[in-house]
């Protein structure tokens, strides 16, 4: 017979093991995604919209009887972001193709921006109001259910999606409208007149109409090099192993508001060895271009680097000694460091003129979040960050994921 104590062991660990979350790998739910840059006028106000994000992000209420994200008045514009990724998504029966686009920072569903919304057999107007803020804009509507295809024969049926009522371009190319991978949270207050309803997100009803096993979405992106050519994918209920290496290290939400109501962590940031922000809250927001920390660790960043910021783009300039010099700057939670290569922390040169800038000059992509550390949103890391790295947003285990990639060490800029 075995001890007492080898029994009450091995009955813990099988508890353990029954407990630990379970990854699902190489999920067969697949949609591509497409990169769409936005430069109507031959430059990109990167800085300009990037802050305005930030800005509404930070800046965002979610106290019980203020949660509204957009007035009743606001007419169906969105921010004229710099770049997104979009994905193609079916809406009624016979579907109607919309291109979206893709965001971790906000958790709703809604057409009509350029294309207007078709009414089908499967449409179900619920003449609830909905609106949602990003920035420098936002849209308003109404809600209607729906059946949505997401890539080759994934439906979902009476999905609550947002119809925009002004149909007015919105300054992004062909993009119909927003299709939001944030946790429900994000949705809560989007519905007039009902402060503390949310909506059910596309991954929730996945999950709950029994087509993915977890609510679970993992992100592949690629580095951009050049205006057109890069594509990406979304994988929902698991992971798709041949799009990152090694292993997935994931960390749980943070409880710090107002990063709670995000996809937030916790996690500290150093320049070489010299650590530049403690352990601490902050958000991954997939829309953002840049990747921005606390004023004093901005500090820290800049004068060890040596960077000056550069008047006509805003961002911090290097010269080619001081590139050469650059150390990496590592991301670390739980004992897990990611890595973001000196390569890594520089916009594509390739892209220079398009932000007004010189075509010899090097700026860096680590930008000032414009608060102090202990805020409750420390640091927002964007698309600069994510391109890097594959990504995985966790709803069913309250966690979110890193893997690094072939890209994460690539010399791309």
């Amino acid at each position: 017979m075995f001890p007492a104590a080898s029994l009450l062991t091995t009955l813990l660990l099988a508890l353990s093991i029954a407990a630990s979350p379970v990854e699902v790998r190489n999920s067969p739910i697949t949609l591509p995604i497409a990169r769409k840059l936005n430069v109507p006028n031959g430059t990109i106000n990167l800085l300009q919209r990037d802050k305005a994000r930030v800005a509404a992000i930070k800046g965002r209420s979610f106290d019980t009887l203020n949660r509204r994200a957009a007035s009743d008045s606001v007419p169906m514009t969105v921010d004229d972001t710099v770049w997104a990724y979009v994905a193609q998504v079916g809406v009624g029966s016979p579907a109607t193709t919309y291109n979206l686009i893709i965001d971790t920072e906000s958790s709703n569903i809604w057409v009509g921006a350029v294309k207007p919304y078709v009414q089908t057999s499967t449409s179900i107007n619920t003449g609830q109001e909905v609106g949602v803020g990003y920035g420098s804009g936002a849209f308003a509507g109404t809600i209607y259910k729906d059946t949505v295809t997401l890539g080759k024969g994934l439906t979902i049926t009476n999905q609550s999606i947002g119809v925009a009522s002004n149909t007015s371009a919105f300054g992004f190319g062909d993009a119909d409208g927003i299709l939001g991978l944030g946790p429900i949270s994000l949705t809560m207050g989007t519905l007039n007149n009902s402060p503390v309803g949310g909506v059910p997100t596309v991954t929730d009803n996945l999950h709950s109409q029994g087509t993915i096993s977890q609510d679970v979405v993992g992100i592949s992106f690629k580095p951009i090099t050049s205006l057109t050519g890069t594509s990406g994918e979304l994988t929902f209920g698991g992971t798709d192993a041949t799009k990152y290496t090694g292993s997935i290290a994931y960390t749980p939400l943070t409880t710090t508001p107002p990063a709670l109501y995000y996809w937030g962590i916790n996690q500290s940031i150093a320049y070489g060895t010299t650590t530049i922000l403690s352990t601490t809250s902050g958000i991954i927001d997939s829309r953002t271009a840049l990747i921005y920390i606390a004023t004093d660790a901005f500090d820290k960043y800049q004068s060890a680097t040596g960077a000056t910021l550069d008047a006509a783009t805003g961002l911090l300039s290097v010269t080619s000694d001081q590139y050469s010099a650059l150390k990496n700057l590592d991301f670390t939670y739980d004992n897990n460091t990611f890595s973001l290569t000196p390569n890594g922390q520089i916009w594509p040169r390739s892209l220079n003129t398009y932000l007004g800038g010189s075509s010899s000059a090097i700026y860096l992509v680590i930008h000032d979040l414009g608060s102090t550390s202990g805020s409750g949103i420390d640091f927002l890391t964007g698309y600069t960050f994510l391109e890097r790295f594959y990504s995985v947003y966790d709803a069913t285990n309250g966690r979110v994921g890193f893997a690094t990639t072939k890209y994460t060490n690539a010399t791309t800029n």
